[in-house]
């Protein structure tokens, strides 16, 4: 029997889901970095563990739902800078573009997005378009 490849994991790491974002989004650990918290809450949407992105948004920020967003496809996520967010820092920015594709056809949403951590965890505060 012929075993499948693993899936590469969507924030473009280059590592297998199972062994990159995956753990975090079935909460077995945590982010180290704000851009690790950053590519794990890409991949969460993109394949659907809106969970996970609830979970790692600032209580003080986030919305009450997240809902899916239906026909929305990301298909790739840059990095395009980071401020901070090692493991010895408190807050963080990280520059992103996250390409997308709907039934309007393709667009990429460029942010700059701030994290905090809390308690030893990284979370996602809130960001400029």
């Amino acid at each position: 029997m012929i075993e499948a490849a693993p899936r590469p994991c969507p924030c473009e790491s280059g590592a297998p889901y199972e062994s990159c974002c995956g753990p975090l989004h079935d909460n077995r650990v945590q982010a180290s970095t704000a851009e690790q918290l950053m590519r794990s809450r890409y991949s969460a949407y993109a394949v659907g563990r809106l969970d996970h992105v609830f979970r790692t948004w600032h209580p003080r920020t986030r919305p009450e739902d997240i809902p899916p967003v239906p026909g929305l496809v990301w298909t790739g996520l840059t990095i395009d800078d980071t401020e901070g967010g090692q493991p010895g820092d408190d807050v963080a920015v990280v520059e992103f573009r996250a390409a997308y594709r709907t039934a309007d056809g393709p667009g990429v949403q460029h942010e700059r997005s701030r994290f905090s951590r809390r308690a030893g965890r990284w979370f996602y505060l809130d960001g400029e378009r």
